[in-house]
């Protein structure tokens, strides 16, 4: 950095806005001071007729007369301290003018949604929509797999904790809130349906008051639970309608999702029969906490279920302008005095003038 006094010749952080923009980032603080052109342009001029015929150059060669003589040059550079002049002056008001250069910033900032996923992992899940299928609760866990890595490095919003609950006769929870996704991804790839017979149940109203406990600690502003299931309540330990008052009581929204056929085949002692699988609890509980029901038949109808929910879902951005501003005067001001002393000199010596 180049040091003469207070004069620095890198730029330094100012307080001063532009209020006239040059070109690029560069405007000028105080441009009303550009009308001092105009004046130093007159001025010099006025000076040069002036000189032109009130001064005469003292000549460098002795006993030389002006007629038919070889100018030296010191003669030929009569007009470079003038010039030297002029670029001082017109730098000098340039840096009165407060050159800046402007660093604007523009950043996002997005409030995260806290999702906790609740996943059925009964027997029933283990179910194959045909021969060459894979079981149900396989295709549940790549898709819902697939949507937690997308919030939690979600660029387009804010990242989002997700965290996960896996229920049968007992909920279960396999992961807390996270932005970890090789934690989660791990969780997943581990999970399994319940094996235990005695466990082996449906208990959507325990598993979505579990969610509630665990969405009841966090701060974000926007609470979700999606629960997905394949079958109906038949734990009733809290039923899940109480779960879902719960829920509303806390402003959590719960997204509610049935996965398969809703018209099952049974065997019965008068043989096969059909029957038909009442959601509309499923339903109700959407509708209680504000949420929204889903049925999705096949894996391509799941993902776009989770897409749905992912549109839904979305925090309003926040958009914050920070700005700097460098002044530059420096740059003008260092190379005025240089020049005004270079003019000054060359006045002083060798363009010395005798009245």
């Amino acid at each position: 950095m180049i040091r003469l006094g207070w004069i620095q010749a890198e730029p330094v952080k100012s307080t001063a806005e532009g209020h006239f923009d040059l070109w690029g980032n560069l405007a000028l603080s105080d441009p009303w001071f550009l009308l001092l052109l105009p004046v130093v342009f007159l001025a010099i001029w006025r000076g040069r007729i002036t000189r032109r015929y009130a001064r005469a150059r003292v000549s460098l060669v002795p006993g030389g007369n002006s007629d038919g003589l070889v100018r030296s040059w010191a003669q030929r550079l009569t007009w470079l301290p003038s010039l030297l002049n002029a670029s001082a002056l017109v730098l000098t008001v340039l840096a009165l003018a407060r050159p800046l250069r402007g660093n604007v910033e523009f950043s996002t900032q997005t409030e995260g949604v806290d999702i906790a996923l609740l996943v059925d992992r009964s027997s029933s899940m283990e179910t194959r929509e045909g021969p060459s299928s894979p079981p149900r609760f396989e295709i549940v866990k790549d898709v819902l797999a697939d949507f937690a890595i997308r919030r939690m490095t979600d660029r387009e919003g804010a990242a989002d904790n997700i965290a996960l609950i896996a229920f049968a006769l007992y909920p279960e929870l396999m992961c807390p809130f996270t932005l970890d996704v090789d934690a989660l991804s791990g969780v997943f790839e581990k999970l399994e349906t319940e094996r235990r017979r005695e466990l082996d149940a449906t208990g959507i109203g325990v598993a979505l008051a579990k969610a509630v406990a665990v969405l009841r600690e966090s701060s974000a502003k926007s609470r979700i639970a999606v629960l997905l299931t394949d079958g109906l309540e038949n734990v009733k330990e809290i039923l899940p309608l109480e779960a879902a008052e719960l829920a509303a009581e806390e402003e959590i929204r719960v997204y509610t999702v049935f996965v398969g056929p809703k018209i099952i085949r049974r065997q019965s002692i008068f043989g096969t029969e059909e029957v038909a699988i009442d959601t509309s609890e499923l339903e109700q509980i959407a509708d209680v906490t504000e949420g929204k029901y889903f049925h999705a038949k096949t894996k391509a109808h799941l993902e776009a279920v989770y897409a749905e929910i992912e549109t839904l879902e979305r925090t309003d951005r926040i958009e914050k302008r920070y700005a700097e501003h460098f002044d530059l005067y420096a740059r003008f001001l260092l190379p005025a005095l240089l020049l005004y002393l270079l003019a000054w000199a060359s006045h002083s010596t060798w363009a010395r003038r005798l009245p």
